[in-house]
């Protein structure tokens, strides 16, 4: 376990190459989802490295291949709320952005990103 809720491996990029390092802040956003709406956080996509990136079609400049970005599902939990309340308690910073199953965060320094 590398947090109370997380293990290392729920973020390893799905090619098997091994990239598994999730940054600490992300790591610490993905556990105040997870006390906030009390209910498992499913990681669906976490570390890229940048052939999988590509492969998949992933943004050039991706977060997920800085080990800053986590696409979640949050058991029970409708993506548009996970986002509604990520916006509001993180206000001007990060990128967040709701999918039709999942959310999309990243603790990016250049500024915030909605969509």
């Amino acid at each position: 376990m590398i947090s109370p809720h997380f293990q290392r491996a729920e973020f390893a990029c799905s090619c098997g190459c091994g990239f598994d390092t999730i940054d600490s802040e992300t790591l610490a956003v993905l556990e105040d989802v997870r006390e906030r709406f009390e209910a498992p956080v499913l990681v669906t996509s976490g570390c890229r490295c940048p052939a999988y990136n590509a492969q998949i079609g992933g943004a050039e400049h991706s977060q997920h291949k800085l080990g800053r970005a986590a696409d979640i599902q949050v058991s029970g939990v409708a993506p548009a709320q996970v986002q509604d309340y990520l916006i509001e308690r993180y206000p001007g910073r990060y990128g967040i952005g709701r999918y039709d199953t999942f959310t999309h965060v990243d603790t990016r320094t250049d500024g915030p990103a909605r969509w």
